[in-house]
C-alpha cells in the first residue's frame, strides 16, 4: 500500500514544483503577511486528460494567475493568462482541448425580474495553436453567447461533441438583427473541434422547466419538465414515452443523473417531510426509493457516459460502494493513502487508473496529489499556499458539544499556533448556507484570524449538513432562534473548557453566517466585543420578496423559503436590520456591489438604520466583486478590513 507522507515528495516528474518547499524552521505565524491567506489560493482546480497522461490546471505560476497544462517528462506544455478571470470549472476534452466555464456578472435593463445576473461562458481551448478554439455559441447571431446548463461531453464515432443549454434569439421586427424572446434554454450539441451547433431539443412551453439527460451515445435519454408555477411535473424518455409524474408544491425536484449502466433515472425531490431520491427505470416501471436508508456523502459518475458507478457511504470510517468491486478496491486505497477528514477525489480517468487527490488539514494548507494506482504512487504536483509553513498552520479538531435544549452538535475549532489553549481571544464564525457545514481542514478565514493569535470556532449548528436529515431540518424556522443560540451555547462550552475568554469574543460571518453575525450583536447582548458581516442578510423579509420576485412571482419560490424560512409573522423579530437601535458592540459590514445572491442593499440599508440609531460602523464596499469573493484583490481587501476590525476592537494580546 502506498503513503504519501512517506514518498519522496519531488515533483519533477510534472515539472510544475520542482522541489518540495524549503520552509523556514522557526518562522512564526504572524510573520505571514494576511495575502497569503486573502488570496486566491495557488491552485484552483485541477483536470485529468481522458487518457492520464496530461494535467490541466488554474494555478498561479510566477505571480501570473494562469491555465496550465503539465505532462510528465514534458513540463510545461501550455501557460495562459486567465487573470481575474472567474474561473467555475476545467473540463478535458480528450487529451488535445480543455472547456473551461467562467463567469461574469451582467446588469439586466427593463423587463427583467431581477437587476443583475451571473452569466456563464464556456470556452473550447486547444493546446494546438493550429487548432480552432473559442466561445462555445460565440460565432452564433442567433444564440446568446452563454450557457444555461452543461449537460456533459461525449465521444460519438472518434469525435467529440458537447451538449449544452442555449438561449435562441429570434429575428428583430425590422428583419436587421436578433432581440430576445424569452430566456428558457434550448438544447444543443457542439462539434467541440469546429464548435459548429445543431439543436437537440426545444425549449419549454412558458412557465416551464427542462432538464435533460444525455446518453453515453449522445442521445437524449430522458426529459424532466415542470410546471414552475404548480410544482407539477414529469420525466418521459424519448423511446418510452411517459415514465413518472407528480406534484412538489416546493418546486424542489429534479435530476440527478443516469443510474447504474445508464439503464435508470435518478432523482431528487425536497419536501416537508425532507430529502428522498428515487429511481426510475428508462424501459419504464415504478418509481421507487433510492437509497434510502444510506447517508450517501458523494455520487460518483462516469463523465464520458454519465453513468453512476458508486457514491462514498457516511459514517465513521467512509465507505466507497461500487458496482465493480475493483473500483471499490481502488477508492478504499486512496482513502487509506489519504486518512484526512478534508480529503478529496477532484478528477479520475475512467478506470480510476490515475487520479488527482486534495488534501488539507493539520500542517497541510492545500496540497494537490497526481496518484498512479498502477505504480502505487502519489507525487505532490502543487500547493495552495506555499509560503505558509506547516508549522504555521493553526492546529485544528473537531469541537464536540450540547445545545442548551440538549441537542448534540459539534464545529470546528481552529487555535492559534504555538499558543496554550487556554483564556484565548476568540473569533466565532458560523457558515454560510445556511444548509452547509464546515470541516477539520484548512479554513483559509478562520486560519488569517488564527495566525494573529485567536481561537476560531466554526459552530455546525443545527441546520447544517454534516449530519441526518433530521439535524439538516431542524434548521427549518430558526434563524435568529435556536439557530443563533446553537453558535453562543457553542461559546459557552469553550469557555467552560477555559479555551476560550468570554470577554474577549467578537462574531465574523458571511452571506448567512453574516446575517449570524449581526445577529449576534442585535438580538443577542453582550456576548460580542464586535461584529463582521460580509454580504449579509439583514432582513428576511426584504430577502423573501426579493427572491421571490426574482423567481417572476412564482409560488413554488414562495413556498418552499416559506418552508425554510417558517411563519412570517416572527420575521420581523428576527431581523438585525429593525433590531439596528439594539446594537450592543461595533459593527463592520462588507459588501461586493455585484452580488447576485444578497443585494449590496442589504448592507446599505444596515448601515443607515446602525447611523440613525447613533451605532458604531464601517461599511466596506468591494467594487467588481460578487457573493463568492472571486477576485483575489478583493478578498484581501476584505480580509484585511475584518481582520483590522476584530484587532481593533478586541486585541489578542
Amino acid at each position: 500500500m502506498f503513503a504519501p507522507a512517506a514518498l519522496a515528495c519531488s515533483a519533477g516528474m510534472f515539472g510544475l514544483v520542482g522541489t518540495m518547499p524549503a520552509y523556514a524552521e522557526t518562522a512564526s505565524p504572524a510573520s505571514v503577511p494576511l495575502s497569503e491567506y486573502g488570496e486566491l489560493p495557488g491552485v484552483e482546480s485541477a483536470s485529468l486528460s481522458q487518457s492520464g497522461n496530461r494535467i490541466a490546471l488554474v494555478s498561479t505560476i510566477a505571480g501570473e494567475r494562469s491555465l496550465a497544462v503539465i505532462e510528465p517528462g514534458k513540463g510545461l506544455l501550455m501557460k495562459v493568462n486567465v487573470a481575474d478571470m472567474k474561473v467555475r470549472s476545467l473540463e478535458w476534452i480528450g487529451d488535445d482541448r480543455l472547456l473551461l466555464i467562467s463567469s461574469q456578472t451582467e446588469k439586466l435593463g427593463y423587463g427583467f425580474t431581477t437587476d443583475k445576473a451571473e452569466f456563464s461562458v464556456a470556452r473550447v481551448i486547444p493546446l494546438s495553436q493550429s487548432a480552432k478554439g473559442g466561445l462555445i455559441f460565440g460565432a452564433q447571431s442567433d444564440l446568446v453567447d452563454s450557457i444555461i446548463g452543461n449537460y456533459g461531453i461525449r465521444q460519438i464515432d472518434g469525435r467529440w461533441y458537447g451538449f449544452f443549454g442555449g438561449i435562441q434569439l429570434m429575428r428583430s421586427s425590422t428583419r436587421t438583427g436578433y432581440t430576445l424572446d424569452h430566456a428558457r434554454p434550448h438544447l444543443f450539441r457542439v462539434d467541440l473541434e469546429t464548435l459548429a451547433v445543431r439543436p437537440v431539443a426545444g425549449a419549454a412551453p412558458p412557465g416551464f422547466d427542462h432538464e435533460w439527460l444525455i446518453d453515453a451515445q449522445g442521445n437524449v435519454a430522458a426529459i424532466f419538465e415542470m410546471n414552475l408555477e404548480t410544482g407539477a411535473w414529469r420525466l418521459r424518455s424519448p423511446q418510452a414515452g411517459a415514465l413518472a409524474s407528480g406534484v412538489n408544491k416546493l418546486g424542489r425536484i429534479g435530476l440527478i443523473g443516469l443510474g447504474y449502466n445508464g439503464a435508470s433515472v435518478l432523482l431528487s425531490e425536497r419536501t416537508d417531510e425532507g430529502v428522498e431520491w428515487y429511481e426510475v427505470p428508462l424501459s419504464g416501471g415504478d418509481m421507487k426509493p433510492f437509497l434510502r436508508d444510506v447517508g450517501v456523502l458523494e455520487l460518483y459518475f462516469d463523465d464520458s457516459s454519465g453513468h453512476l458507478i458508486g457514491y462514498l457511504e457516511n459514517g465513521p470510517n467512509p465507505r466507497p460502494v461500487f458496482r465493480d468491486p475493483a473500483l471499490a478496491n481502488v477508492v478504499a486505497k486512496v482513502r487509506k493513502a489519504f486518512p484526512q477528514d478534508d480529503m478529496d477525489m477532484q478528477d479520475w480517468t475512467n478506470d480510476l487508473g490515475r487520479i488527482i487527490v486534495r488534501t488539507s488539514g493539520p500542517q497541510d494548507s492545500g496540497t494537490w496529489y497526481a496518484v498512479d494506482m498502477a505504480n502505487l504512487r502519489a507525487e505532490p504536483i502543487a500547493y495552495e499556499r506555499i509560503n505558509i509553513n506547516p508549522d504555521q498552520v493553526g492546529p485544528m479538531q473537531v469541537f464536540a458539544y450540547t445545545a442548551s435544549d440538549g441537542v448534540e452538535m459539534d464545529g470546528i475549532l481552529t487555535l492559534p499556533p504555538g499558543r496554550e489553549a487556554k483564556n484565548l481571544p476568540a473569533v466565532v464564525l458560523p457558515h454560510g448556507g445556511p444548509h452547509a457545514h464546515d470541516i477539520n481542514g484548512f479554513d483559509w478565514w478562520a486560519q488569517a484570524y488564527a495566525s494573529r493569535g485567536y481561537a476560531v470556532f466554526q459552530p455546525n449548528f443545527r441546520g447544517s449538513t454534516n449530519r441526518d436529515e433530521a439535524f439538516t431540518r431542524a434548521g427549518f424556522g430558526e434563524w435568529g432562534g435556536k439557530m443563533q443560540t446553537d453558535k453562543s451555547d457553542g461559546l459557552q462550552a469553550l469557555v467552560n473548557k477555559g479555551i476560550v475568554d468570554p470577554q474577549r469574543v467578537c462574531i465574523v460571518g458571511a452571506s448567512y453566517g453574516g446575517y449570524a453575525a449581526l445577529a449576534g450583536v442585535t438580538l443577542q447582548q453582550g456576548l460580542y466585543r464586535c461584529a463582521v458581516a460580509v454580504a449579509p442578510v439583514s432582513d428576511i423579509a426584504d430577502m423573501f420578496r426579493e427572491d421571490v420576485r426574482a423567481s417572476g412571482q412564482l409560488n413554488t419560490t414562495r413556498a418552499s423559503l416559506l418552508s425554510q424560512l417558517g411563519a412570517k409573522e416572527r420575521w420581523n423579530a428576527v431581523s438585525p436590520l429593525r433590531a439596528a437601535d439594539k446594537a450592543s458592540a461595533p459593527i463592520m459590514l462588507i459588501h461586493g456591489v455585484d452580488d447576485t445572491v444578497v443585494p449590496y442593499a442589504h448592507s446599505t440599508r444596515m448601515a443607515k438604520a446602525l447611523k440613525d440609531a447613533g451605532k458604531p460602523h464601517e461599511l466596506v464596499t468591494l467594487k467588481g466583486e460578487d457573493h463568492w469573493l472571486s477576485r483575489s484583490e478583493t478578498r484581501r481587501t476584505m480580509l484585511e478590513a475584518a481582520v483590522r476590525f476584530v484587532e481593533e476592537q478586541n486585541p489578542a494580546s
